[in-house]
């Protein structure tokens, strides 16, 4: 990957890959794949390779193969597909030579560039640069442009369509369906998904210019769930260029914003919509496209840093761009699966990776998106109480892995081979990885404190929190001896610990949940009684305070020893201690389980990622400098940090403790988990979660901005390598520039009115009212 070829305008703008290479597909067809939050599309190329993963996916459009699987994304029709024939010869870059070979991310216009010189296997030479984007104007649409130039005359035979054989992995979702021909050049597909009944409507088109239009001779074909066009006889003159545009478009019955009632009108407006694509044309598209993305994302919330380090700069905009991309702002029904929509990992599922790790990037910076997301947990709640009802619980217990809204628990039971008895190894998340619950309550408490957004918490909020509460206060374990509530039998964060009693997250963070009910149910009786009533008849309020209050100062929560050090859970401190440089050094995570299996990892002192070093984040009133330090000191060295989610956490705690040096180490860390050196990081898709943390490295951390205790804080402190950091943040309404350079932080209200805001920078309260300029203190 090359991530220097932007120059002058679009300098750290650029991601780049030089050369072919087919062993390294699944790289850059994740991080260069394309998507607008309704659909996300995996880079592969037009022409077919082994080892590809061909992936379209539609957010939302959840369906099961068979009962005993989980719900999954469906993969939907490859509309990219493309085969070419130049002078009888097959357009195949791993046949004859490839002269020149360049494939090119633009972040800042979202849109895909190859360039091609490539010499055939009978000695003929071909300019070939295609580009695609997937429309961030037009939901709906894909739009694709291919230029060949030949250095000697040329026939072109062209094969190309919508091919419905597609699947996830082996697993075919769709029902064969109608194919037609409209006008003799709009191809149409129909398909429904064979359990959820999701009818999608596929439609291409194709455009060609040789000088002019031109109308080339062609036969519509189609075969098992796959219609396409023969081109033939394409006579190109040497030196002149023959272009092809192709215009498709995805519309499904579950489109929210369409009223259409029969699958035949869903059809018959998607046709139409397509024919007004292809009127508009591909360089429009594209100028209504840029349009909409600086408007969404590169105007609304940018972030300048000024570095020597010119990849920072990049990753900080390669993470903002994914974000976008994979986030479905467009309907509350649905939120970001842990691989976005850029790979069949994890099935399209949401895990707390969005609450902890993405929902913080919108709550600073696009609250109605954040609203959005949040939602959707609220609309799952009938999920949440079925799966609690289930488990002998009361209230909400949200499921660790979520697809449709009512679908409950969707963690699939079995999963990797275990090394040493040869089964697969049982996926204990679904049944006892329980935090989440807490994570989604913590995340609506931050979201409203940061915005403001009292409609959310009347209309959700306040019953999130109190339905939250209500599980935990269920959940909890009287243990007769020690007089105290526990919770036993859990995972924490750290996935490498499972079957553990009281984990410190897990159990402060259930506390935090309860202690926040208690305060809102106080609220709502003496400040809202309207809204008291209605959750009082529906969550039974009376009954659930007093419980709370009963349990709240019994809950059992561990103590920091007299070294500084927090117990990760009951067994933690005292299990095995190995050398773990050998995997702390790995080229590739996981490298532990080539020479352990699970049950045996249980039993050393290892942590996959961060654990109680987030309760440290999350909670960090809770807890002295000197306590974080301590911690750090213990638990960083026996953490691999083989999830994507660690790094960045470290590098805002590091920020936190004052070094900053280390802050950026591990910030260029987690920048390469998609962008890095390795190869095969990204083959099942883009680390949605990494991306979100990036950002909070970039501003919780080196940026220093926090609300605690419904409080901003905003202070700055820039790793050596950075000159200036800018960043804009939303608080409460309104929108606050930010820069930091080494010396001083410049804090300006970008709508400024008479009343002051708040803020504390480096420890003192400063009421600003238009703008603010401090010095950089130490820490």
């Amino acid at each position: 990957m090359n991530y220097t070829t932007g120059t002058g305008d679009l300098q750290n703008w650029l991601v780049s890959e030089d050369g072919f290479r087919p062993e390294w597909l699944g790289k850059g067809e994740t991080v260069f794949s394309l998507g607008n939050g309704y659909m996300g599309l995996r880079s592969v190329t037009e022409e077919h390779y082994a080892n590809e993963t061909r992936n379209l996916f539609v957010a939302g459009t959840f369906n099961k193969f068979a009962a005993n699987e989980v719900t999954e994304l469906p993969n939907a029709a490859d509309v990219l597909w493309m085969e070419f024939k130049l002078n009888g010869v097959r357009f195949d870059l791993t046949q004859g030579k490839i002269h020149a070979y360049r494939r090119t991310l633009n972040l800042k216009q979202a849109e895909l560039i190859r360039e091609v010189t490539w010499e055939s296997p009978n000695g003929d030479v071909f300019e070939l640069v295609f580009k695609r984007f997937v429309s961030m104007a037009n939901l709906h649409s894909i739009a694709q442009r291919v230029s060949i130039t030949p250095k000697q005359q040329t026939v072109l035979t062209l094969t190309s369509g919508i091919n419905g054989q597609t699947t996830n992995s082996g697993v075919q979702h769709f029902l064969e369906g109608d194919k037609r021909l409209y006008d003799g050049r709009f191809m149409q597909q129909i398909q429904t998904t064979t359990e959820s009944g999701i009818d999608f409507a596929f439609h291409s088109v194709h455009h060609f210019m040789l000088n002019e239009t031109i109308e080339p001779k062609s036969i519509i074909k189609m075969d098992r769930r796959k219609i396409f066009f023969d081109y033939s006889d394409m006579i190109i003159p040497q030196d002149e260029t023959l272009t092809i545009e192709k215009y498709s478009t995805i519309f499904t019955s579950r489109d929210k914003e369409l009223t259409v009632e029969t699958t035949e009108e869903l059809a018959n407006h998607a046709l139409n919509v397509t024919k007004e694509i292809e009127a508009m044309g591909y360089d429009r598209l594209l100028e209504e496209h840029i349009q909409t993305w600086n408007e969404l994302v590169w105007e609304h919330a940018p972030i300048a840093i000024e570095s020597n380090a010119m990849f920072d700069q990049l990753a900080i905009r390669f993470a903002q761009y994914h974000l976008a991309v994979m986030t479905p702002k467009h309907d509350n029904r649905m939120n970001v699966g842990a691989k976005g929509l850029s790979g069949e990992g994890y099935k399209g599922h949401t895990f707390w990776d969005t609450e902890i790790f993405i929902l913080p990037y919108y709550t600073y910076t696009n609250p109605k998106i954040a609203r959005s997301l949040l939602e959707y947990r609220y609309q799952s709640l009938s999920g949440a109480h079925r799966k609690a009802k289930e488990n002998g619980y009361e209230g909400a217990m949200f499921p660790w892995e979520s697809a449709w809204l009512d679908d409950g628990e969707v963690t699939p039971i079995w999963g990797a081979a275990d090394i040493v008895t040869g089964e697969a190894t049982k996926i204990w998340s679904g049944f006892i990885e329980q935090h989440i619950t807490s994570d989604i309550a913590f995340a609506a408490w931050q979201y409203y404190h940061v915005t403001g957004d009292q409609d959310f918490m009347d209309r959700y909020g306040y019953e999130l929190l109190i339905d939250t509460a209500k599980f935990w206060a269920s959940r909890l374990e009287w243990d007769e001896e020690t007089k105290r509530y526990e919770i036993n039998e859990v995972v924490g964060p750290d996935e490498y610990k499972e079957h553990v009693d009281n984990n410190a997250f897990t159990n402060y963070t259930a506390h935090w949940n309860i202690n926040k009910a208690i305060e809102y149910v106080e609220l709502l009786r003496t400040d809202k009684p309207e809204l008291f009533e209605q959750l009082n008849d529906k969550l039974d309020l009376e009954t659930a305070d007093e419980r709370f209050r009963h349990v709240l100062d019994l809950i059992y929560l561990p103590q920091v020893r007299e070294d500084g050090v927090l117990p990760q859970d009951d067994t933690y401190l005292q299990k095995e201690i190995i050398d773990l440089t050998k995997y702390k050094n790995q080229e590739n995570v996981g490298s532990l389980f080539l020479d352990y299996n699970l049950e045996q990892v249980n039993e050393i002192q290892v942590s996959k990622q961060a654990d109680v070093m987030i309760l440290m984040y999350l909670l960090e009133d809770l807890f002295s400098a000197d306590v974080k330090r301590a911690n750090w000191n213990y638990y960083e060295p026996k953490t691999l940090h083989d999830s994507s989610l660690s790094l960045s956490t470290h590098s805002v705690l590091a920020s936190d403790l004052g070094d900053q040096e280390l802050a950026y180490d591990l910030f260029r860390r987690a920048s390469e988990i998609d962008l890095g050196p390795n190869m095969k990081t990204s083959d099942a898709g883009i680390h949605a979660a990494s991306l979100g943390g990036i950002w909070q490295a970039v501003v919780n951390g080196f940026g220093g901005v926090r609300m605690a205790g419904g409080k901003l804080r905003i202070s700055p402190m820039l790793p050596k390598a950075w000159t200036s950091l800018t960043f804009s943040i939303d608080w409460q309404g309104e929108t606050l520039d930010v820069k930091a350079t080494q010396e001083k932080v410049t804090i300006t209200r970008r709508q400024p009115t008479d009343d002051a805001v708040t803020i504390e920078v480096y420890g003192e309260e400063r009421l600003i009212v238009d703008a603010f300029t401090s010095e950089v203190l130490s820490v």
